[in-house]
C-alpha cells in the first residue's frame, strides 16, 4: 500500500517536471528573451568593430574592414583595407592608430608637404574623428583594429603555425576579429557566434580534449546532444566546420588548438591597447 509520502512527492514533482517543460519551451521559442537574458559578452574588440560600423568606416574600408572601395586619385587606387596586415604599410605604433582616428593621419605625416599633396590628390581621405568619439571609444577602435591586423601573432611556434592556419581557414570571418566572437548566428542559443576568450569560452570548453574535438568534429556531444542545448545545436544558422577531415597535415589540428588556446591565455591584450 502506498504511504502518504510518496503521493505527496508524487503531487509535487508533477508541477514542477510541467513547470520545466513549459520553461524550457518558452526559452526555445521565443529568442527576445534569451535576447534580454543572455546579452552578448562585451569586449574591447567588439565594441570597436560595432563603433566602426556606427561611425561609417566600412563605407570607405570595405564590409567589415576588408578594402576594395575605389578610390580614384589615390597612389594604391583604392582605400586601404584594416586586414591581412595591411596595416603594417601605414603603422607604426598604436599611437599612430589614434591619430589616424582623431586626426585622419598622424602628425608625422600631416607635417610632410609630400603625403599632403598626396592625400588632396585622392578622392576619399581620411576624416578626423576627434570630436565624434570619446577617449575609451578610441581604445575600443584601436583594439578591433589591432585585433584584426594580423600582427598580433604569438612567438611559440606551434602556435604561430596555428596562427597562419585560421587566417587560411579564415576562421575570423565567424568568430570576430582575434576570436574576440559576436558574429551575429540566428538560431543559436546566444544568437551570436562565440568569442575563444572569455566566460562563452569556458562553457564551451572545459579542457583540451574538447577544444581538439571541436576543432576536429566541428562538435562535442555534450552539446550536440543536450536535451536543450541539442536543439539550438541542430538548427543554428551558422555551423562549424569538421576540420578534421580538411586540414592538410598531421598537426594541424594540434596547432590551431594551440593558437586558440594562446588568444584564450590573453598574452596579446598588452598588444591592441
Amino acid at each position: 500500500m502506498e504511504t502518504a509520502q510518496p503521493k505527496r512527492t508524487r503531487r509535487l514533482l508533477i508541477p514542477l517536471l510541467l513547470l520545466l517543460v513549459l520553461v524550457q519551451a518558452g526559452w526555445i521559442a521565443y529568442p527576445s528573451v534569451r535576447a534580454r537574458v543572455l546579452s552578448l559578452e562585451e569586449t574591447p574588440a567588439v565594441r570597436g568593430h560595432r563603433l566602426a560600423a556606427t561611425l561609417g568606416c566600412f563605407a570607405c574600408h570595405g564590409p567589415d574592414g576588408m578594402g576594395g572601395t575605389a578610390n580614384p586619385g589615390s597612389d594604391e587606387d583604392e582605400v586601404p583595407a584594416f586586414t591581412e596586415q595591411t596595416q603594417m604599410m601605414y603603422v607604426k605604433t598604436n599611437d599612430d592608430l589614434r591619430e589616424y582616428i582623431l586626426d585622419g593621419a598622424p602628425k608625422r605625416r600631416r607635417d610632410d608637404p609630400d603625403y599632403v599633396t598626396r592625400m588632396e590628390k585622392a578622392g576619399l581621405r581620411m576624416p578626423s574623428y576627434r570630436a565624434f568619439v570619446s577617449s575609451a571609444q578610441v581604445d575600443d577602435l584601436v583594439a578591433y583594429l589591432r585585433a584584426t591586423s594580423g600582427q598580433v601573432i604569438p612567438e611559440e611556434e606551434l602556435a604561430r603555425k596555428g596562427a597562419d592556419l585560421a587566417i587560411e581557414l579564415d576562421c575570423f570571418a565567424c568568430h570576430g576579429p582575434l576570436g574576440a566572437g559576436g558574429v551575429p548566428n540566428p538560431g543559436s542559443f546566444k544568437g551570436y557566434i562565440p568569442g575563444f576568450w572569455g566566460a562563452d569560452y569556458d562553457e564551451l570548453v572545459e579542457n583540451d580534449d574538447e577544444l581538439h574535438q571541436w576543432i576536429a568534429d566541428g562538435k562535442l556531444p555534450r552539446i550536440a546532444e543536450h536535451p536543450v542545448g541539442g536543439v539550438f545545436f541542430r538548427r543554428q544558422a551558422a555551423k562549424m566546420p569538421a576540420y578534421g577531415a580538411l586540414v592538410k597535415k598531421d598537426g594541424d589540428i594540434a596547432a590551431l588548438a594551440a593558437y586558440v588556446k594562446w588568444i584564450r591565455a590573453g598574452a596579446w591584450m598588452p598588444l591592441i591597447r
